[in-house]
């Protein structure tokens, strides 16, 4: 009973589908092309699995290309300023040279994501509060070493 039900599904499903305008502007040749070429990179699915054969067997198959979004003249800018400053890896090494050698190169610039006037802010309020660190050997808080300093708020 499931049979006769599926079928027809398929069958209204296959119409719908052809008589799209995405499927009314490809030719026959275009089709088997599209096939072949999809066969060709494994990029099909083999029976009802999802894994596409190129995902199953990527040894089997070119790899996709990737196309770049900058320019040579980026990639080579981007190399002379990573060797200049160190941030690159040596061989197989898994420090950079400015973490091997950190005399040898500039220092990176931190950038704060604050300003100035936040900075100042948060101190004024860390002092009327006394939520700073008063000995450094016990790691207290002020607020706790000297409760009569700070009054609850």
């Amino acid at each position: 009973m499931k049979t006769p039900f599926a079928a027809t599904a398929v069958i209204i499903a296959s119409a719908l589908m052809a008589s799209s305008p995405a499927f009314a502007q490809l030719t026959r040749e275009q089709v088997k092309a599209e096939f072949l070429e999809a066969v060709r990179t494994g990029d099909i699915a083999p029976g009802e699995r999802s894994a596409r054969l190129n995902e199953l067997y990527p040894n089997r198959y070119p790899a996709k290309q990737v196309k770049s979004t900058i320019t040579r003249e980026q990639v080579k800018a981007e190399l002379a300023e990573a060797v200049r400053t160190g941030d690159i890896a040596p061989g197989e090494r898994s420090l950079k040279l400015n973490e091997l050698y950190p005399n040898r190169y500039p220092a990176k610039q931190v950038r704060s994501s604050i300003t100035r006037e936040q900075v100042m802010a948060e101190r004024e309020e860390a002092l009327r509060t006394g939520n700073y660190m008063a000995n450094a050997e016990t790691g207290g808080l002020c607020k706790d070493e000297h409760p009569s300093m700070h009054p609850a708020s």
